[in-house]
């Protein structure tokens, strides 16, 4: 399927790119796969090694390169979903971090193949834009302290309590 986006996030991969892509594609809503090209006899990888998976994530185009270990994903880049609430941030989170995921600060994780995600709640921009300097303070203050981030413990910071 030819490409109709005009820019189209790459992601590079070892070998694992359609692996990753599944399970992204199957957690975040309004995703698919929309090609796979793979590699033939006498390529740099083994015959039918996924080259090329197009995908969607969120409606986003992405592609994953299976192009081989030279490359590393780093937190200098990385997917950020915003979450309508805990229950939804919960389950990315976990399926995330599982099997080998890492949990970081603010929100901040890599999953088990090595790419960084920030999974934040939406009301955290509406807490962080509000006119009263002294609860954006505070609410920053609460997300520092935070690994995963928690929508309850945000709001209570918002109000001083």
């Amino acid at each position: 399927m030819p490409t109709t986006n005009k820019v189209t996030t790459c992601l590079w991969f070892d070998t694992q790119g359609e692996d990753a892509v599944k399970l992204y594609t199957s957690l975040v809503p309004n995703s698919s796969i929309t090609n796979v090209s793979r590699y033939g006899k006498g390529m740099p990888m083994p015959e039918g090694t996924a080259m090329v998976v197009k995908f969607t994530l969120g409606g986003a185009s992405y592609m994953a390169l299976n192009g081989g270990p030279m490359f590393k994903h780093s937190e200098a880049a990385s997917i950020v979903v915003t979450c309508d609430d805990q229950t939804e941030l919960d389950r990315l989170w976990s399926a995330l971090t599982a099997d080998g995921g890492k949990e970081s600060r603010c929100g901040w994780l890599k999953d088990r193949f090595g790419l960084s995600w920030q999974i934040v709640p939406r009301r955290l921009e509406q807490l962080m834009t509000d006119p009263d300097a002294a609860k954006r303070q505070r609410t920053m203050q609460a997300l520092l302290q935070m690994v995963k981030l928690d929508i309850a413990q945000l709001e209570a910071a918002h109000r001083g309590e």
